[in-house]
């Protein structure tokens, strides 16, 4: 029996059999790097009552994930399947799209031009290398594994426009079923009017709106307020509409209805976000919190859990926490988790501070799990193999007989060291390594990582006065894993962060604050055309570039970072304290380690260690 279907390439292997998309083998633990629960860190560390009970709504940790969303939504399905109410998604859609943005520098207007990351670019290539093929093969895998993780009334918004929503929308039939189509819903706004017109203006999106149970889902009718109640004749009585008046003549009888309320419909007049609006953050991609609102209180409870896999600047999740709804989130660019942490740290302020419960959150990646499983799956293991993808990458020459294991490879005049795939480089090992480039008369010894211990740069600057060599320290683009990658992502050096230690007496009580000294950007983002005038402004002006800085006051080697205390800049207000005034008391008097960390403007972290000496 022959049926009409949508066919592309690589929807099929060589022998005309269907590749399914297989969760198996994607799976792998997530790592939690940063906890989030700013209000009551905050009171709590300066000794404050907070009662947990009253300010959480639950023990549910709510989630921020950076990484692919297909490993992540993989990685979700053994806790999680079955057990998603919503899922509202905002893919790319748009071949041309161009993905640089502008951020702000400093308190000032000045403002510099990022670039996608390199892990953003290849993706983006990979997603339209073959055209409308290999962008629909992405789409296919993932939003099979999303459906998974609806429960049996659950429902799928998928966020698109002309560009791919007919082809989305045949994608979407083949994994739910053309008939468990709900809606195609039309987002009209007025976002721009084009000059010299050659066409009508392109101002509405479709919301492709699909149920797991066509003839069970969740959903409570909107409405929306007349600004002028509108008098109709009984006989002409809208029935869309509600909140009716009833207007009697003399004779007692009801000759008007007065009209408040009208019922949504399939088209939704929302504005988008202008230019000088309160909630913009500069994310290119950005989507107002009235369309969200609409959203989750159409198709999604109080308490729900809602799910947002292309997050962006986390405009879901910003929603889902004031609606009292759970959420998951992820994003492949560090730059959109960056984003989304700062809104939703400014959702929990909010509502501790009007008195309503909030959610802590987590923010994870796959961190190492997801090195291993390339290792595993390319590289056959062989930690020798990664190390000359890695050289290869950097574009540096193999040592066929090495003086020492601890010795790899030579660029230049630098000799290089390639730590393991799932380790972290320590002071020891800077140390042995430093030890070994001295022994054979080396000047400059470049140490490649995937991971830094904390305030390592400021171990290597004593070890290089010691030594008398040059150390680097560059981190492995996680880039260098996708598959069929040829030319090499940028490797550069690690941002350069001092930070020390502030004592006060307050009210008779000893407390502790941070400052920071010294903050060097890395620039990793910067287009190669600017690269050389900022890296002079960054070597004068390095807080400039900072966007956000956090404190955890007694971190835990190897645990979560808490955050206790942060400051970042917002879009109206660019100004940034150096010191934190968390007033910090710890509970006895010793030795404790703080964590600084600092995110700079185009999204990436680096943390140092201080010493504290609570006496």
């Amino acid at each position: 029996m022959l049926k009409t279907e949508l066919v592309w390439e690589g929807k099929y292997d060589e022998y005309g059999n269907r590749r399914e998309a297989d969760a198996t083998g994607l799976a792998m633990p997530l790592q939690k790097i940063e906890t989030v629960d700013e209000p009551r860190a905050r009171t709590e560390g300066q000794g404050g009552l907070f009662d947990a009970q009253k300010a959480h709504l639950d023990d549910f940790r709510n989630m921020l994930i950076w990484g692919d969303n297909k490993l992540v939504v993989a990685s979700l399905l053994k806790d999680f399947r079955g057990k998603v109410d919503l899922i509202y998604i905002d893919p790319p859609f748009d071949v041309g799209a161009d993905f640089t943005m502008d951020v702000p520098i400093g308190a000032e207007t000045e403002t510099a031009v990022k670039d996608q990351s390199a892990l953003e670019m290849v993706a983006y290539s990979d997603m339209w290398g073959k055209g409308t093929d290999s962008y629909l093969h992405m789409m296919y895998e993932r939003l099979a594994l999303m459906r998974d993780l609806l429960t049996d009334r659950g429902t799928l918004f998928l966020h698109c426009d002309y560009h791919m929503g007919h082809y989305l929308k045949l994608l979407l039939d083949e994994i739910f079923g053309r008939a468990n189509i709900i809606n195609e819903i039309v987002w009209h706004y007025v976002k721009y009017q084009m000059r010299g017109m050659t066409r009508y203006t392109a101002n509405s999106d479709r919301l492709l709106w699909y149920a797991k149970n066509p003839s069970d889902f969740t959903f409570h009718l909107q409405t929306i307020p007349l600004d002028q109640p509108r008098r109709l004749l009984k006989k002409g009585w809208d029935k869309q509409s509600r909140s009716i008046q009833n207007v009697k003549g003399a004779d007692g009888k009801v000759q008007y209805i007065h009209i408040s309320e009208e019922k949504v419909d399939d088209v939704w007049n929302l504005p988008y976000i202008g230019a000088p609006s309160y909630e913009r953050t500069g994310y290119a991609t950005q989507k107002p919190v009235v369309l969200l609102e609409r959203v989750l209180k159409t198709a999604s409870d109080e308490g729900d859990l809602v799910a947002d896999f292309f997050c962006g600047s986390g405009t879901t999740g910003v929603v889902a926490e004031k609606l009292g709804r759970r959420w998951l989130m992820c994003d492949l660019g560090r730059f959109a988790i960056h984003t989304a942490r700062k809104r939703l740290l400014d959702a929990q302020r909010e509502l501790h501070a009007a008195e309503r419960p909030y959610r802590a959150f987590d923010v994870l990646n796959l961190g190492r799990y997801e090195r291993q499983w390339w290792q595993k799956e390319t590289l056959k293991g062989a930690d020798e193999e990664h190390r000359r993808v890695v050289l290869e990458f950097y574009r540096a020459e193999p040592l066929l007989r090495s003086p020492s294991p601890l010795l790899h490879g030579r660029k230049g005049p630098a000799l290089c060291h390639v730590d393991n795939i799932d380790g972290l480089f320590t002071r020891g090992e800077a140390r042995a390594v430093a030890q070994a480039a001295k022994g054979i008369g080396a000047k400059e010894i470049t140490c490649l990582a995937w991971e830094f211990e904390m305030d390592l740069r400021m171990v290597c600057d004593a070890l290089e006065k010691e030594f008398g060599l040059r150390i680097k320290l560059i981190q492995i683009p996680r880039e260098i894993m996708e598959k069929n990658r040829k030319e090499p992502p940028p490797f550069l050096e690690v941002a350069t962060l001092h930070a020390e230690p502030v004592y006060r007496t307050v009210e008779g009580t000893r407390v502790v604050d941070i400052k920071l000294t010294t903050f060097i950007p890395s620039l990793a983002e910067v287009p190669s055309k600017e690269l050389e005038t900022l890296q002079e402004r960054a070597i004068k002006s390095g807080f400039d570039f900072i966007d956000f800085w956090a404190v955890d006051f007694n971190y835990r080697n190897g645990g979560p970072f808490n955050h206790h205390w942060q400051d970042y800049r917002t879009r109206r207000d660019r100004t940034l304290k150096t010191v934190s005034d968390q007033k910090y008391a710890y509970p006895k008097k010793g030795r404790y380690m703080a964590c600084v960390k600092v995110v700079d403007i185009f999204g990436c972290d680096t943390s140092i260690s201080v010493e504290v000496d609570y006496v």
